[in-house]
């Protein structure tokens, strides 16, 4: 694949299997740095992440270079990135 034809992208929440969702969410809440001394339980963190990606709050990204998937609060996302969003 050349570096024209790497994609990178915003996948929706909803066209991911329950279980890849809910393993890219457990992945998420429990990296190192993550809970900065909070003592909400993981279940709740993981319900607070649903909600964050129901409500367009955070958004799945999709990085063909490094073919991984992450995790990103909207206040992370370039301006003109969530412009094209919204464009779709």
């Amino acid at each position: 694949m050349s570096d024209e034809e790497l994609i990178s992208m915003f996948i929706p929440y909803q066209q991911l299997s329950h279980d890849a969702l809910q393993a890219l969410i457990e992945d998420f809440v429990s990296r190192d740095g993550t809970d900065n001394g909070d003592e909400t339980s993981f279940s709740t963190k993981i319900e607070r992440v649903k909600q964050a990606l129901s409500k367009q709050q955070a958004f799945i990204w999709y990085d063909s270079q490094s073919r991984q998937c992450q995790l990103m609060a909207k206040h992370q996302v370039p301006r003109e990135m969530l412009q094209e969003l919204d464009k779709a």
